[in-house]
């Protein structure tokens, strides 16, 4: 579809924007169609491009949110014409199409989240239909509605049962308990008597919706399902047998997600959630490996080669590794409504299209703006992809119900230093410097004056810190007063547990020989304490041959007889037979006899 043949596909006669109202786009796009009262309410996550015919064209295929309580449709458009429309029984969370199977001809389906469910159409027709599985609901709550129905407790008695519940359980009420909760005195009767015989049920809704490759990375190969909830879980589904095949967990409800990698070889699940963070989940674990700790609340989330871009609520752009380390930031001149990923695999071009509020469309890569779409009306969702034939077609939806259509021309080169030269504005910002001291004064004066004595004043302490940390740790190897032995031949390592209360505590010795194959033999633990404060069962124990790398717990009990209390230090020497000088030795802080103290 070119910009010069779409009166040949339009049922009627299209609009084409003027060169005003497109100026700002730098003559890079070509306005193919504009239709503002196509009728079209939707978002990015609602909107997605498939050849669903297996002719080579792709068609645009759109949730449409309608009124929001009503006329909600699945909209599938060729050219500028709508092709089919299907009713909704619910409003759209999201929209992908993908590949279930390996059946030819290759026909994409096309999954819409929908409340607690998807519903998978083939050749646009149904064709299934998948339930999130139930919540666990409150035991009590069941009970309180078994007695309602049994009559034995009236509608006043069971709001105060029930909020006692909702204040200490820790499974939330289901929906049915929380619309009572809300209701007048004068209306719980009649909602008593419709519900009373019903059984409690919690079940939670999707909140967004991706695709997973399952075992290929071809650009037809199977898919999984991706489906975020309410309750804070990410699924992964089989796309034959629609069953679970991977959950994990959130610490909050989802809100975007951008999914990546195969299932059954590595893959990563991008999210963004309702408390203002993103999470990065991987294969290997249930819970998020990476946390991102956003300053305000993500409005959009976009993968981009192997790094994330996120917008943010603070008219700000920023760019993230795939484990969460912060690339950039860039302002933006306004608040966001959408963003989407524009990737032209033939040119090797990757950028990130951002929808605001002041009716511009603006292209990035990374921080750099490299062009401005000027747009009759706020825009609520953007596509890029292959459209009909076209490699590079940008389509939009507004605020209105417009429906816009732009072909990328094939002569258009996207520059880094087509944004505005010069330094970037926050560069002008004048930074609040607080006025200069007198004393600040004097202080820059002296270090002028004196900087080459108080470096060189600097140098002397640090060196004399060094000597004297060096000293300490040869007297230490030299007394072995270390918990580590410096023996080449008798490499050696100790740590000791004190358990008890008092006044009778068990000590326990971790031993171990840290060399790589030679045993150690011939040796001996001794203990030095104050015999006026502690009684010793075995002060002197041997110890058996070491193996290496095993850890050998060496276990006594001493005793408090002191009843003041008062702890000291229990040293603990590693003795080598025929030696005089320990190869190890310890130092234990005794604590407090709490027991005779107790007494």
């Amino acid at each position: 579809m070119r910009a010069d043949d779409h009166s040949n596909c339009s049922p009627g006669p299209p609009i084409i924007m003027s060169s005003l109202e497109s100026s700002g786009d730098g003559g890079k796009w070509l306005d193919a169609h504009y239709d503002p009262v196509a009728g079209l309410y939707t978002f990015s996550s609602c909107v997605d491009l498939a050849d669903l015919s297996g002719d080579g064209e792709s068609r645009l295929v759109v949730g449409d949110l309608g009124s929001g309580s009503s006329g909600m449709k699945l909209k599938v458009y060729r050219g500028t014409a709508l092709m089919s429309e299907s009713t909704l029984l619910d409003l759209p969370a999201g929209l992908v199409a993908f590949f279930m199977d390996l059946h030819e001809p290759r026909i994409p389906a096309v999954a819409v989240a929908s409340g607690p469910c998807i519903y998978v159409y083939k050749n646009l027709r149904p064709y299934f239909k998948f339930t999130l599985p139930g919540l666990e609901v409150n035991t009590l709550e069941q009970d309180v509605w078994q007695q309602v129905g049994e009559g034995q407790i009236d509608p006043l008695t069971l709001k105060e049962m029930l909020e006692s519940i909702r204040k200490k359980a820790d499974v939330p009420l289901s929906v049915c308990s929380l619309r009572f909760l809300s209701l007048e005195t004068n209306d719980m009767d009649d909602f008593v008597q419709l519900h009373k015989q019903q059984p409690i049920r919690r079940q939670t809704v999707i909140t967004c919706i991706g695709t997973l490759k399952k075992s290929t990375a071809d650009e037809d190969g199977v898919s999984c399902l991706v489906i975020g909830t309410e309750s804070s879980d990410i699924y992964v589904l089989d796309p034959e047998a629609f069953i679970i095949l991977s959950k994990m967990s959130l610490p909050a409800a989802p809100t975007m997600m951008d999914v990546t990698g195969q299932f059954d070889v590595e893959f990563r699940i991008t999210v963004a959630c309702r408390n203002g963070n993103i999470y990065i989940l991987r294969r290997e674990s249930d819970k998020p490996k990476y946390c991102v700790e956003l300053s305000s609340h993500p409005v959009g989330l976009v993968r981009v080669g192997k790094n994330v871009v996120v917008g943010c609520t603070d008219e700000s752009l920023q760019g993230f590794t795939q484990k969460g380390k912060k690339l950039w930031k860039a302002v933006l001149p306004a608040p966001i409504t959408t963003m989407a990923a524009m990737d032209l695999p033939t040119r090797g071009f990757q950028a990130v299209l951002v929808g605001l509020a002041n009716c511009e469309v603006q292209l990035y890569r990374d921080k750099n703006l490299l062009s401005t779409i000027k747009t009759p009306d706020v825009v609520t969702s953007i596509c890029f992809g292959r459209y009909g034939r076209e490699d590079g077609t940008l389509i939009m939806t507004t605020k209105g119900g417009g429906l816009m259509v732009k072909i990328l021309k094939r002569t258009a080169a996207f520059d880094d230093r087509d944004s505005a030269p010069g330094p970037p504005v926050a560069q002008s910002v004048r930074l609040n410097v607080p006025k200069k001291t007198k004393l600040y004064v004097d202080q820059t004066l002296r270090e002028r004056e004196n900087g080459l004595a108080m470096h060189r004043a600097f140098q002397m302490d640090l060196s004399r810190l060094r000597l004297a940390a060096a000293k300490a740790y040869v007297k230490a190897l030299e007394s072995s007063l270390t918990p580590m032995s410096s023996s080449l031949t008798e490499p050696l390592k100790m740590n000791a547990v004190v358990q008890g209360l008092g006044p009778a505590f068990k000590l326990t010795l971790n031993v171990q020989n840290t060399a790589s194959c030679r045993p150690v033999m011939n040796l001996a633990i001794s203990f030095l304490y104050d015999e006026s404060l502690y009684r010793m069962r075995n002060p002197y124990m041997r110890i058996p041959l070491l193996v290496p790398g095993l850890i050998y717990p060496v276990e006594t009990f001493v005793e408090c007889t002191s009843d003041k209390g008062i702890s000291d230090i229990i040293k603990v020497f590693v003795l080598h037979e025929g030696k005089s000088s320990p190869l190890l030795t310890a130092h234990i802080n005794m604590p407090v006899s709490e027991g005779l103290t107790l007494n």
